[in-house]
């Protein structure tokens, strides 16, 4: 079994913009956060390669 590294969660984040552009495809990352220091959801610019620019993602469960 995997040992475990506390508050520390594992989060999907998903483009909000991609699915209003009716484009084909869907950009995810997958990143951690300390569930702790940030119990909310997250939402963070990033970058989309489907629509060649920064765009923001939030935290799906």
């Amino acid at each position: 079994m995997a040992k475990s590294k506390g508050n520390r969660i594992q989060v999907i984040l998903q483009c909000t913009e991609h699915k209003e552009s009716g484009m084909p495809g869907m950009s995810r990352y997958i990143t951690t956060k300390n569930k702790k220091n940030t119990p909310d959801r997250l939402e963070i610019k990033k970058f989309n390669p489907v629509l060649k620019r920064m765009t923001v993602h939030k935290e799906i469960k």
